[in-house]
């Protein structure tokens, strides 16, 4: 049995939400939009909760890092808020210790077709490859949990989210709230089915996470971004390490995954300074 668990929560991925302005801070649809996310949020940490699990920490993973609403989650997790999340953004409080990761509304990565608000970090980031390979929110952040010895055991999203996490993570378990036509319009489970679902398929992820594996991608890593403008590609240049591979395309290389992340959320946050697009986690 698990005796500590780790839920870190985006929005994009949660039953009922499709467009933009449902997870943007400030518009008539944002106030709905974050209690269907905290909803979703406490029916993952009720599975948790049902399998005798004590220690529950919930990670708010979108935007600016305050939508959960602290009075309506279930009250047996605690809650990692705030702008910057430091040090690992949507992963802010994980470590050492914890027997398991949860993913809860997360979205299938920048570039994804019939995949509701696919991004990978920030909209001015329109592809992140490692050694190569796409990466995408999911894996970024198994990676960073994985080095820090801990497996995910369990995904929710929309149905391209599912299906790119199950092809990198195939022991997880997944539950698909929604299907996307486009990248704004899908078809989508009602919010108490899913959040149903989303416990049941957690609390068997949980009791089974002897079955699971800690991802730990073989080093070294080559983390390179093409991004949207020029002009991002100017200011994430000025990080130390970076490599200016093309106009629209930086690079940095480690032995770590750690390092590659700390890399990724600082070109995120100069992209902030100068992108043409509004950013997005």
């Amino acid at each position: 049995m698990a005796e500590s668990v780790f839920i870190s929560v985006d929005m994009e991925g949660i039953a009922g939400i499709t467009t933009l302005r449902q997870c943007t801070r400030g518009t008539d649809d944002y106030a709905w939009a974050r209690e269907l996310m905290t909803q979703e949020a406490s029916a993952a940490v009720a599975g948790v909760a049902d399998t005798g699990t004590r220690r529950i920490v919930v990670s708010d993973a979108h935007g600016d890092m305050a939508n959960l609403l602290p009075h309506e989650l279930d009250p047996r997790a605690d809650l990692v808020q705030g702008t910057p999340k430091l040090p690992w953004s949507m992963m802010a409080g994980i470590s050492e210790g914890f027997d398991a990761a949860v993913f809860i509304g997360y979205h299938a990565g920048a570039g994804t077709a019939e995949a509701i608000l696919d991004h990978t970090y920030t909209g001015a980031f329109t592809s992140v490859r490692v050694n190569g390979e796409p990466w995408n929110e999911t894996m970024l952040n198994a990676a960073l949990a994985g080095s820090f010895g801990v497996p995910v055991v369990f995904v929710a999203g929309d149905k391209a989210c599912c299906t790119q996490a199950k092809d990198a993570l195939p022991w997880i378990r997944t539950v698909a709230v929604k299907e996307g036509y486009g990248s704004r319009t899908g078809r989508s489970q009602s919010p108490q089915r899913a959040q149903e679902a989303i416990r049941g398929v957690v609390r068997q992820a949980v009791k089974t996470v002897d079955q699971a594996e800690v991802w730990v991608p073989e080093a070294p890593f080559d983390l390179e971004v093409e991004v949207v403008a020029t002009s991002v590609a100017d200011v994430a240049a000025i990080a130390p390490g970076t490599q200016r591979r093309s106009e629209r395309t930086v690079a940095f290389v480690a032995d770590d995954v750690p390092t590659i992340y700390r890399a990724l959320l600082t070109w995120m946050n100069l992209a902030r300074r100068v992108s043409p697009v509004a950013p997005v986690e």
